[in-house]
Formats: C-alpha cells, sequence, structure tokens
C-alpha cells in the first residue's frame, strides 16, 4: 500500500432531493498505486463519475454531500482540507478531463484565454510564457497550427480536437493524477482510437496516474492496469484487468462481458442484463444486484453481501462464480 497515490475508504456520497434521498455511493474502497491505469466500469447509473467527483470535491452542494469516508491522496485526506487548500490540489496536482467537451469549454473565450487562466492560476507564469506554454501543450496533444489554432474559440474545433484542447488544458501542470471521465463519449471509433492512444503515450513520457471512467469494456482491456466494476453504488468487483476480463468472479460482470458481440462467431445471441439499475432513492434490499441476477436466493435478497479477497481478486456476493473462465 506504500505505493499508493490514491486511497478511497469506505466512500458514501448522498444526494438530497425533494423526492428522497439518492444514496449514490455506499461504502466505496479503492486504491490506485503510483503510475498506473485504473478503470471504472458499470452501466450509467452506477456511481462512476459521483466517485470521480467525490475525489476532487466538485460534488455540487446541495444537493449532494460526501456523509463518510477517506480520500487519502499522497497520505493526505482530501475531505479534510479547507477549500482553499483544495483548489491548490485541482487542476495542479489531481487534474480531470470531463464527460462532453463542449459544455466544458467556455464558447465566448479563444483557447489560448481558458489555457493561460490555468497555467497562471498553477504555475505562477506570466501572460506570455504561459501562452508559450499553451501553444506547447496543444502542440502535445497534436493539434495541427497550434501558433494560430490557440486564438480560435471552441467552435472552431471538431468534437475531438476540443477533447484535444481539454487533455492540453488537464495536463497544463504536469499533474500527478489525471481522471478521464468518459473521454471518447460522441467521438467516431476513429478519433476515439487517437484519444486513447494519446493519452497511453503522454502516461507513459509524463509518468501520469490515471482513473479511467467508461462503460466500454474494450476501452477498459486496453488501457487499464486494474479494473473496479460498479453497480448502483457499491464496487462488485475489483482485480487486475486480466483476471476480471478472464476469469470474473460477479455475475454481474459476467453479465456485461456475455452482453460484448464476439466478432470470432459467425452466429451468436448477445446476452442481455434484464431490468434496469434499480433507483438508488429506493435500493433493493440486500444485494443491489439481486432482481436481476440469474443466480440470486434468498440471502440475497436479505443481506448485503460483504466484499472478500481471493489472492488479489476483490468481489462483493453470495454466489461468486468460482472464476468463471470467459
Amino acid at each position: 500500500m506504500a505505493d499508493n497515490l490514491l486511497e478511497i475508504k469506505g466512500l458514501r456520497t448522498y444526494f438530497y432531493t425533494e423526492d428522497g434521498i439518492v444514496r449514490a455511493l455506499e461504502g466505496i474502497d479503492i486504491h490506485i498505486e503510483q503510475g498506473e491505469t485504473l478503470g471504472l466500469v458499470g452501466e450509467s447509473g452506477c456511481g462512476k463519475t459521483v466517485t470521480a467527483l467525490s475525489v476532487l470535491r466538485l460534488v455540487p452542494d446541495p444537493p449532494g454531500k460526501i456523509i463518510d469516508g477517506e480520500i487519502l491522496f499522497e497520505g493526505v485526506n482530501l475531505l479534510a482540507l479547507s477549500e482553499s487548500d483544495m483548489r491548490q490540489i485541482r487542476g495542479n496536482d489531481i487534474s480531470m478531463i470531463f464527460q462532453d467537451p463542449q459544455s466544458a469549454l467556455n464558447p465566448v473565450y479563444t483557447v489560448d484565454n481558458q489555457l493561460r487562466e490555468v497555467i497562471e492560476l498553477h504555475q505562477g507564469l506570466g501572460k506570455k510564457e504561459a501562452r508559450q506554454k499553451a501553444i506547447e501543450m496543444l502542440d502535445l496533444v497534436g493539434i495541427p497550427d497550434p501558433d494560430a489554432r490557440v486564438d480560435d474559440f471552441p467552435h472552431q474545433f471538431s468534437g475531438g480536437m476540443k477533447q484535444r484542447v481539454m487533455i492540453a488544458m488537464a495536463l497544463s501542470c504536469n499533474p500527478k493524477m489525471l481522471v478521464a471521465d468518459e473521454p471518447t463519449t460522441n467521438l467516431d471509433v476513429t478519433v476515439q482510437a487517437q484519444v486513447l492512444d494519446m493519452i497511453n503515450n503522454l502516461k507513459r513520457e509524463l509518468g501520469t496516474t490515471v482513473l479511467l471512467i467508461t462503460h466500454n469494456l474494450g476501452v477498459i482491456a486496453e488501457m487499464s492496469d486494474h479494473v473496479g466494476v460498479m453497480y448502483a453504488g457499491r464496487l462488485v468487483e475489483y482485480g487486475e484487468v486480466d483476471i476480471v476480463f478472464h476469469a470474473p468472479l460477479h455475475p454481474y460482470t459476467i453479465a456485461l462481458h456475455e452482453a460484448i458481440p464476439k466478432v470470432t462467431e459467425k452466429k451468436q445471441k448477445l446476452g442481455v442484463i434484464k431490468g434496469v439499475v434499480p433507483n438508488l432513492i429506493y435500493p433493493p434490499s440486500g444485494c443491489r444486484f439481486h432482481p436481476r441476477c440469474d443466480f440470486a436466493t434468498e440471502v440475497c435478497e436479505k443481506e448485503q453481501p460483504n466484499g472478500e479477497w481471493i489472492g488479489d481478486h476483490y468481489v462483493e456476493c453470495w454466489h461468486k462464480r468460482e472464476g468463471t473462465k470467459l
């Protein structure tokens, strides 16, 4: 554990709404080692993005609130820091690539203005030096003619180029950790591959630790060293990516795998996970996955399973599938 850059212990994040309390995260435990990529995967609404926002303390309050737990970054509990101290960490030590670059970039300011603001704030550079650093970052992420394009507005960039600008902004202060929340959303397949290759290359060159959030198992397989599978606000499986992919223990992880088309098979019937992610205002009793699980029994309906480590492989299930080979 000494090499862990980030440790999340017992994290619980709730949202207080007019309809009731949304229990978005219930006791999340995650650790990320220095220099590795941890992928978080699961259906929409499972708590992946809330986990990232909790790390950066960007959960909107109200209605959101971190109820309990610790978030240790280099041994320091981020939840105990003042807001001014936290601002020094955001963008400087921990940066985030948000899901939608169209929304994250301000349409009325040039790229130069938005990049310089981050660099001047955290690096203490003057306007001229910050502009030069902004140009260098655009060049680093593969934007052609960065000297000219730095003065363009966001609407003058394609979706893929906007995402590259967001990555340039996130990496402009040489952060120790990069949180990438669905970095390839709304991009075509070719651009997705380019963006993922770029993040991998930058990780190797800069030694950045990456928390990658996605619903795409293929992206996880390509990018991650370890993977955490989330369901309805809980971490249900965790381990090395090869182990979780080839010998998953949790029925939800197995079901996700079975829903992936296999190009080697001429005729196939895709697996379907029945039902939908539950309403977290009224989560199911016992195991939250039991209403959709083919292996559920009476104990699953009544009692929440305790997490169990089997070597370096973590699973939270009463009926783990004994390392089902896929």
